[in-house]
């Protein structure tokens, strides 16, 4: 019962320190093929661009199932899908620390250090630890843990079950930690001095050549490419293999089988997979298998070193002193609130169900879903989504209408999935310099691709006839 409360008030803390933003980010990506699943009549355009991300994994279809079963509105699903996520992805924590450490504030300490730095940037990767807003990632997170948990204790069944879910939900993420619970049974039954991992393509990844397309995308998805990656980033990398050498050293001497196991098998993990991420970045020839994405690993590294640190620190420095443990989680959770404030600064840090919101944008997208024909096609700033006070929020996704592909998440799409980049470099490249488009820009929009309505930034170009407008932008009809 303690550990129950003690899980419950992590969460509502990490809820408080991180928000919550339903529509933001990749939810641009996965709430469409909720809603399409849900309503076969939204986004008769252009639903390639998150269709299928939604064909290669069970989450749309789970998350509609509880939209069906539960009979809520799929806002207040998905709040609740993320709080349990939450809370099973601390219980997660709880659960790998457990098999690390003996000592319950050690436990404690790596579950305040998770609840506190979930949003924590992974390298170059454009991935958190734990995403604002319900997605798959955040699913296979906590699942993770737990198979991670599971091996160490060599309860591979269960161990088993956890890496089901995690690849039904998110292949490409799930197949990194199948992967590292291979190479953790192989290091922990033959203690191998060759230091390797199996891996495992993930789902859908086919080796095709891609179309002379993709290369234009994949230009514009430095991610994916560790020699375009900051300096800072590169930091990022190399720094949790030297933590986790240190944290090998110091559990052999301590006695600490199971950390030291964790922390020798961190090691090379990491290093294949920024071999590869070489390997595909350099030659031209390997340009497409560069969406394998070998660093996204680096998720799992960040948890498994947060519980390690986390567990370290109580165990060697907070101890009993309750100072130390303030000292260090009052400054670290206010950092971590203030840098998502500024990360969405126009909108509330948490966006409940129940609340209108205060973005502009948002207000806008909103009205477009109360006001507008299911089957309206719109355009907007192939960049909106970078805009200052945009706060990132996908307009698939909050006004539940088609657009023309964009240049932000539609370019992920695209890189993933090789064929639609033609189809996506075409339109990108015609709202090119949507900047200066006037009214005749658009009718060619119009003429082209069926667009008939289109958002514009105020005071937006004359002679538009406009049905809604607020301080941040304008609604117009085309045609």
């Amino acid at each position: 019962m303690k550990r129950l409360a003690g899980l419950l008030v992590l969460t509502a803390l990490a809820l408080l320190i991180h928000g919550y933003h339903p529509y933001a980010e990749d939810a641009e990506i996965y709430v469409p093929g909720v809603l399409k699943i849900l309503d076969p009549s939204l986004f008769p355009a252009n639903a390639e661009f998150f269709g299928q991300h939604a064909g290669h994994t069970l989450y749309p279809n789970l998350i509609a199932a509880s939209v069906r079963v539960s009979h809520l509105p799929l806002p207040w699903v998905a709040f609740l899908w993320q709080i349990a996520s939450i809370y099973l992805f601390l219980a997660g924590t709880w659960r790998l620390a457990a098999a690390l450490f003996e000592e319950e504030r050690a436990r404690w300490a790596a579950v305040a250090l998770m609840a506190t730095l979930l949003t924590l940037p992974v390298a170059g990767t454009a991935l958190y630890i734990f995403d604002q807003y319900l997605n798959p990632r955040n699913l296979a997170a906590f699942a993770a843990l737990f198979a991670v948990a599971e091996v160490l204790r060599r309860r591979y069944v269960a161990a088993a079950l956890w890496l089901v879910f995690a690849a039904a939900v998110h292949p490409l993420m799930s197949s990194f930690v199948i992967a590292f619970c291979m190479w953790l049974m192989v290091l922990d039954r033959y203690q191998p001095r060759a230091l390797g991992f199996a891996t495992l393509l993930p789902f859908g990844i086919t080796l095709d050549p891609p179309p002379a397309a993709y290369h234009e995308v994949a230009l514009r998805q430095p991610s994916h490419y560790i020699l375009r990656w900051h300096w800072y980033e590169w930091l990022g990398l190399i720094g949790p293999v030297f933590l986790f050498w240190w944290f090998a050293r110091l559990a052999r001497r301590r006695g600490m089988h199971m950390l030291e196991l964790v922390s020798r098998a961190m090691v090379p993990f990491v290093l294949v997979a920024f071999a590869a991420s070489l390997v595909f970045s350099l030659p031209a020839r390997f340009e497409a298998l560069a969406r394998l994405q070998p660093l996204r690993c680096l998720a799992l590294c960040y948890m498994l070193l947060v519980v390690a640190g986390g567990g370290l620190l109580g165990q060697n420095v907070m101890k009993d002193r309750a100072w130390r443990w303030l000292v260090l989680f009052i400054p670290l959770s206010l950092g971590m609130y203030s840098a998502q404030r500024q990360l969405f600064p126009a909108s509330a840090h948490i966006e409940w169900p129940w609340a209108q919101p205060r973005n502009p944008w948002a207000q806008a997208f909103e009205w477009i879903r109360a006001s507008t024909p299911v089957d309206a096609l719109f355009a907007l700033d192939p960049r909106h989504m970078d805009l200052p006070g945009e706060d990132e929020i996908g307009f698939r996704a909050r006004a539940q209408r088609s657009m023309l592909a964009d240049a932000v998440k539609d370019k992920g799409a695209s890189t993933m999935f090789p064929p639609l980049a033609v189809k996506w470099l075409e339109q990108v490249e015609d709202q090119k310099n949507w900047k200066q488009f006037q009214k005749e820009d658009f009718e060619r929009l119009r003429q082209k691709y069926g667009v008939s309505w289109i958002v514009v930034e105020q005071p937006g170009p004359t002679g538009l006839e406009c049905a809604y407008e607020n301080s941040a932008v304008r609604v117009c009809r085309i045609g």
